[in-house]
């Protein structure tokens, strides 16, 4: 799959909800018995929790994971449910419980085709949604509020014809769009500036035969931004109509 890892960053302090003044605190790790059954999930009577000879709350506070010796909360999904638990930390979700919302329908699948896991109501989506693309690093960036999603790989326009730089929003969706100028089909079609550009797949001529399929990381378009076949659908049903996009020089 051509498209990087998960990235995740927050200026939210995730661990804001260890308790360690007057709650119970049975195992004495400095970790309330109320945040161990409800929150981390940890034993409650044992103050390290997966036995690496850290304690549950030495290994929370520096971000691992006190279920799963030696990793990091951002590689590790104790409930399964496709959503890494610093995420589910941070977006507030149970990560003890792979359908916070009890809609039948897990965390993860709901958080990345854009839906709400916290709310049951039908069609709830997430709010907040930005995307932002970084010409520099050929990637595009999806956020709710100030917790990042992902990043993956892009192609932006070449240099003789360079994506535009600044603040957009979708304008229009559409599984398969065509180029009348370039005789070619774009699937999972957003349109930037009412369709002078937008963010599509690769694209793919009437002979089915996609093109750059190579160049995905690297500018390669006439101006729109180009996705990998693995993730553009996603990306595509991610974003809602409206959403905010920001294309800049470098995104750091």
């Amino acid at each position: 799959m051509r498209y990087s890892s998960v990235i995740i960053v927050s200026t939210v302090f995730l661990f804001s909800a260890i308790s360690v003044s007057a709650a119970t605190d049975t195992d004495k790790d400095r970790v309330s018995d109320d945040d161990e059954k409800n929150v981390y999930h940890t034993d409650c009577k044992n103050p390290d929790t997966d036995g690496d000879g850290f304690s549950d709350y030495s290994e929370i506070i520096n971000g691992y994971s006190p279920h799963e010796k030696g990793k990091k909360m951002e590689e590790t999904d104790f409930d399964k449910d496709k959503l890494r638990d610093k995420l589910e930390r941070l977006l507030g979700t149970n990560l003890g419980n792979p359908d916070t919302d009890g809609d039948g329908v897990s965390d993860g699948d709901e958080i990345f085709s854009g839906n709400d896991p916290r709310d049951k109501t039908e069609g709830a989506r997430l709010k907040g949604k930005r995307i932002q693309i970084g010409i520099k690093e050929q990637k595009l960036r999806i956020s709710t509020g100030r917790v990042i999603l992902g990043e993956y790989l892009v192609s932006t326009g070449v240099l003789a014809a360079p994506t535009p730089l600044g603040s957009f929003k979708v304008d229009n969706k559409t599984p398969r769009a065509w180029s009348a100028r370039w005789k070619l089909w774009m699937p999972w079609w957003m349109s930037l500036r009412h369709g002078s550009f937008g963010i599509h797949e690769l694209p793919e001529w009437p002979n089915g035969k996609k093109e750059g399929e190579r160049s995905i990381g690297r500018r390669a378009s006439h101006g729109c931004v180009r996705l990998g076949i693995d993730y553009a659908k996603s990306i595509y049903d991610w974003t809602d109509l409206g959403t905010p996009v920001q294309i800049q020089e470098s995104l750091y």
